[in-house]
């Protein structure tokens, strides 16, 4: 649990407190105890603000403990409350079961409560003594800033076999060279950026000891941030003046004569200085001022694992981001390490293809298992042992690679590290679907509300954060915009995650234990998640071991679940997160409907409707149906009793594409908080969408040929897919209208007039126009004067179009266009190419004109000079 958590749970108390339009709040069991509600919350109010502005502590071991005593209390507070409200819901909701008095649970917060004021009055007393205490804190001896110095220079001594492990970075260092000697006058700085192991501080070295780089500059110097960095001016100082040369008694010299000296040395000379495995931006900010801006050439190079700190630095300057290795440099690498030269043996090939695979491109890996395997470099069974558990090997070596690879966790932010270790319970290689991993995060708790942006928005910065610090790699991108869609977590951070999740206790995962092993019993109140990747029993669990568990994701078959859920739903009593859209159901599970505290469900093939008992899941906020089949599946018209329910999606399971006329929604009772709708077809009880959903911000749906439909209400919507449902034949067409807002925009089947393409030209912020099957209807389309404003996007797919008349100036700002399957288009206009944004021109099952006018437009670009634009033709074979 971290402050995040603890907010959120104190937000739950107040709307407990508070009246409100929750049906199970207002229970009269719950308005009862409302006074109780009134203290835990008073309390830990007092409590969080006594951690939270103190941050001048001198004794950080004690105050930590005591942090983590009041995070035990609200812990369990959060599991008394919890255990409470599913008891109400229970009770409520199960008239004759046999156990319901079992679980007739009353609630007593006052022991808790005196926990954490024992815990307030503890840390109030600890900050009086600290205050008391406090004296200047003494200067660091001469011995410490002469180790500091020696071990920067022992860091380079390490490198003294750089050659020998020193593969796929020949472009890079060739690249570094010319920046840092090019002709520029003014101070500038070039930045290395890439996760732990990737080689920075290895081509930063090549670099540094390049015969060219020290004939052109006069300094050289090279100064390590140390990673758990707290900026003392001296270790820096003395860092450069050692690099120097200068001889001077530290001791007696201060802090200004330090920094006056290093200026003195630097001023008038073309330096170089390296600074390496720097991490915070407020680092940089301490160290800048040392340089001097003489404009004769200087260069600072940077390494670092954070893209923020590098564009901080110099936003304007070269930002290197270093890739992995591919699989040959990776194996030519193991092959250095490992036999010296000599010829490696027929036999090792497969297994050490494997195990460089393995190693995900990280040349620190290939050279840390190297060292193992160089150990039996001749023994067939042991490499094929390695190649087996390659990743064990790797975060088990006692060289510290597991230490190098840890900073980059034990740097995040907390807010981070949840949504970090979260992601090591998922399998090997598993790409994670952007948006759905954002809903899991939201629903498990691990984003804190933030300023008027969305909890969504905000994990989504959360996901770029982790990108941005090179944890996470972006595997897949939309072509409309760029941007990802999904992801993956390297391997061997993923091993990293499992690690640190098992020390925190944060996961249970099948793959790496057995969960009916006592091991999986977790400390009281500690929220747990599940990771299942085979049918497990889990419905015969222990009661005491999986009360904490708070999700459970399935990527296997789930038989087990076909029994009643309900006859062990104290195993599941506090679930948020139920999964189980890997997983092909004959029935939906029964017993879901008591699980009161579900926020995120998902589930595959319930071959009934929905049930009406889901509604009564207040807390629910993600509903995912999947389905492969083509009946439909009527949700309940009460659905708008999800009160907290945000996004609303159906798909089918290969190709995650909505599916047409299945899920279906007749008429909703009031107003709903959705975002998100995708997959659903609109009955003719949803007909005012404003009314209806008025928070909307993406809506995929189908809708009907006969009737007008007024979108131009939704202020919040910004991406629209449509299809048009056919009607009898002579039915009027469609009336639609769409909000300023709208970003994206799908037309299916709407067969309306081109004329009517004045209607989406006119919006502001339009950026993805894809038009489908029958969008528009007519054989021309002349943009005449229509300028689309924003728009980067144009995609024309199906369509009986002939002749499109088009000019540069319509889409001014176009990036990528795409015509697929237009048989009767007969050419591209030539204007296109004059586009001066357009980079990518996509034709798929045209006509072969079509195919002729696109390479003259690339031939006219190349006679121009522009050779940016590129062309893709898929030929119909």
């Amino acid at each position: 649990m971290t402050y995040t958590d603890i907010n959120m749970f104190m937000e739950k108390l107040k709307q407990l407190i508070s009246c409100n339009d929750n049906p199970l709040f207002n229970n009269p069991r719950i308005i009862s105890e409302r006074p109780q509600f009134q203290l835990l919350y008073n309390e830990l109010g007092v409590a969080l603000q006594a951690l939270s502005i103190r941050q001048d502590l001198h004794d950080p071991e004690k105050i930590n403990d005591l942090k983590q005593r009041f995070i035990y209390a609200v812990e369990e507070a959060e599991y008394i409350v919890d255990l409470f409200l599913s008891s109400v819901h229970f009770m409520n909701t199960t008239q004759d079961f046999p156990t319901s008095e079992d679980f007739n649970r009353s609630l007593n917060l006052y022991e808790v409560v005196k926990s954490v004021i024992s815990v307030q009055m503890e840390i109030e007393y600890t900050f009086m003594i600290i205050d008391n205490m406090k004296t200047k804190s003494y200067r660091r001896t001469n011995k410490t800033l002469y180790q500091s110095a020696a071990a920067q220079r022992n860091t380079l001594e390490s490198t003294k076999s750089i050659d020998e492990i020193f593969v796929g970075l020949d472009h890079d260092v060739e690249l570094i060279i010319n920046k840092l000697v090019e002709d520029q006058k003014k101070l500038d700085v070039i930045s290395l950026v890439g996760i732990g192991g990737i080689g920075k501080t290895t081509l930063a070295t090549k670099v540094f000891n390049d015969a060219y780089v020290k004939h052109h500059f006069h300094v050289l110097v090279w100064v390590t941030v140390s990673q758990t960095y707290e900026f003392h001016e001296r270790d820096v100082l003395v860092q450069i003046l050692e690099s120097i040369g200068v001889k001077l008694d530290l001791e007696e010299a201060s802090d200004s004569r330090l920094h006056e000296l290093v200026h003195k040395h630097l001023m008038g000379q073309r330096y170089l200085i390296v600074i390496d495995d720097i991490w915070h931006t407020k680092t940089w900010d301490e160290l800048k001022p040392y340089f001097p801006h003489n404009n004769i050439g200087s260069r600072i190079l940077l390494t670092t694992r954070l893209t923020e700190v590098a564009k901080h630095a110099n936003s304007y300057g070269l930002i290197h981001h270093l890739g992995y290795l591919n699989k040959e440099k990776s194996w030519e690498l193991l092959c250095q390490r490992v036999f010296q030269g000599n010829e490696c043996p027929e036999w090792s090939i497969k297994p050490g293809m494997q195990i460089v695979e393995n190693c995900q491109g990280l040349p620190l890996a290939v050279v840390v298992i190297a060292g193992v395997l160089a150990k039996q470099a001749w023994s067939k069974k042991f490499w094929v042992e390695i190649a087996k558990r390659t990743g064990s090997y790797i975060v088990g070596d006692k060289s510290g690679y597991l230490e190098t690879l840890a900073l980059s966790y034990n740097h995040l932010p907390l807010h981070l590290r949840k949504c970090f270790l979260y992601l090591g319970g998922f399998p090997k290689d598993y790409k994670f679907h952007v948006r759905w991993l954002i809903w899991l995060w939201v629903a498990e708790g691990f984003i804190q509300e933030d300023g008027n942006r969305s909890l969504e928005e905000i994990a989504e910065g959360y996901l770029m954060d982790l990108i941005d610090k090179s944890l996470v790699i972006i595997t897949d991108k939309t072509n409309s915009n760029g941007a990802a869609i999904a992801c993956k977590l390297n391997n061997i951070f993923r091993e990293l995650c499992l690690i640190k999740a098992k020390e925190e206790k944060f996961i249970i995962q099948t793959e790496r234990q057995v969960l009916s092993s006592p091991d999986v019993v977790r400390p009281p109140y500690k929220p747990v998640h599940m990771f299942i990747d085979k049918d497990i029993n889990i419905l015969v669990f222990p009661y005491l071991s999986t009360q904490n568990v708070r999700s459970i994701t399935w990527f296997g078959n789930f038989i087990s679940l076909s029994d009643d859920i309900a006859k062990y739903f104290r195993s599941f009593v506090l679930l948020r997160v139920l999964d189980l859209q890997k997983c092909e159901l004959k029935d939906f599970p029964k017993g879901v409907d008591l699980l009161v505290h579900l926020r995120y469900l998902a589930v595959w093939n319930p071959s009934q409707d929905f049930p009406s008992s889901i509604c009564k899941l207040w807390s629910l906020q993600t509903l995912i149906y999947v389905t492969e089949q083509s009946s439909r599946v009527v949700l309940p018209s009460n659905i708008s009793d999800l009160v907290n329910l945000r996004h609303l999606w159906s798909y089918h399971p290969y190709t995650r594409k909505s599916i047409k006329r299945v899920v279906f929604l007749p008429s909703i009772e009031k107003p709903m908080n959705l975002q998100t709708i995708s997959g659903v077809v609109l009955g003719e009880g949803v007909d005012n969408f404003q009314k209806c959903f008025p928070c909307i911000k993406e809506l995929t749906c189908i809708i009907y040929s006969q009737r007008h439909y007024e979108f131009k209400s939704l202020t919040y919507l910004e991406k629209l897919k449509l299809t048009v449902h056919d009607g009898p034949k002579g039915e009027p067409k469609n009336h639609i209208t769409f909000p300023a807002t709208l970003k994206s925009l799908t037309l299916v089947g709407c067969l309306l007039p081109w004329s009517d393409m004045s209607i989406i030209q006119s919006l502001p912020n339009l950026q993805v126009l894809k038009l489908k099957y029958m969008a528009f209807e007519g054989n021309r389309w002349d943009t005449y004067e229509q300028e689309f404003a924003q728009l980067k996007f144009l995609r024309l797919e199906m369509l009986n179009i002939k002749v499109w008349e088009a000019y540069s100036i319509s889409f001014p700002y176009l990036r990528q266009l795409e015509i697929f399957h237009c048989l009767d288009l007969e050419e591209i206009p030539h204007e296109i190419g004059d586009i001066p944004t357009l980079e990518l021109i996509k034709i798929k099952k045209c006509r072969d004109f079509v195919g002729e006018s696109v390479r003259r437009i690339e031939e006219e670009q190349h006679d121009c000079g522009n050779y940016d634009l590129k062309i893709d033709i898929f030929e119909d074979k």
